[in-house]
């Protein structure tokens, strides 16, 4: 039997990558995205991006990459909070950005903000571009998470800082066993009702469910070559933050 892990977790479970079936799926619901990931989380998302920019915020990073920004909800935030001098939103989604070009010209933030089509697992950009990188709610999206987390380390300065946030599942009584029945039931259910697409919002909850979190997640990382790497998690393990710096080059 198949062990089930975030790459053999597929959108429509057909022939294309990975990475072009969450294409699909992304420009399929964009429109209906932030209403939906609001509702689902009954707001509580605002509040985690908060807290992982209160980590950024002592580092005063200058340069910031947001991979996966989807609609930019992070990257508006982050303009707004941590004054950097530019803030560039990735994504594979074109739609999705759409929407996020749009957020951002009403927030008046054109110049502190840019979307750029990209595949998380082959960026651009040359080696040490940015002073931070982030992630939000994306990394179990990746088609290869190794490999997305090593592209976050290349192009890191050193000295930079990562910080991801993601869904996590609880692990202890009673909190597993409600969100199991809402990740189950609620959130296909809803999905379904307000953007029409149902496959999707089957995919999140199976998604959530196979994601390494905690220790898994910061070996991950380790291994991708971040050091101080640590997890935190909130709203009784819903959402879990992982943190961790390239450290600066040694001299003799």
């Amino acid at each position: 039997m198949t062990q089930l892990t975030p790459e053999t977790i597929l959108p429509y479970n057909d022939k294309e990558s990975k990475s072009s079936q969450v294409r699909r799926m992304f420009n399929h619901i964009a429109e209906h995205y932030d209403r939906l990931n609001h509702t689902l989380s009954f707001g509580t998302d605002r509040n985690w991006r908060r807290d992982g920019i209160a980590y950024l915020k002592p580092f005063h990073p200058s340069a910031i990459l947001d991979i996966a920004t989807g609609t930019g909800d992070l990257a508006i935030e982050m303009a707004r909070r941590l004054a950097p001098t530019h803030v560039t939103g990735a994504d594979i989604s074109e739609k999705m950005m759409d929407v996020g070009r749009e957020k951002v010209r009403q927030a008046g933030l054109q110049d502190a903000i840019a979307f750029d089509l990209q595949d998380c697992l082959s960026l651009t950009y040359p080696e040490a571009s940015f002073d931070a990188v982030t992630a939000a709610f994306g990394v179990r999206n990746f088609g290869d998470i190794e490999q997305g987390l090593r592209e976050m380390y290349r192009i890191l300065k050193p000295g930079g800082h990562v910080m991801i946030l993601e869904l996590s599942t609880p692990e202890h009584f009673p909190m597993r066993q409600l969100y199991h029945l809402y990740s189950r039931l609620f959130i296909p259910f809803v999905g379904r009702l307000v953007s029409g697409e149902g496959t999707a919002y089957q995919y999140l909850p199976a998604s959530i469910r196979v994601v390494p979190q905690g220790q898994r997640m910061c070996q991950k990382l380790s291994d991708a070559g971040f050091s101080l790497v640590k997890a935190r998690t909130f709203t009784f393990g819903v959402c879990s933050m992982y943190t961790g710096e390239k450290q600066k080059q040694q001299t003799n």
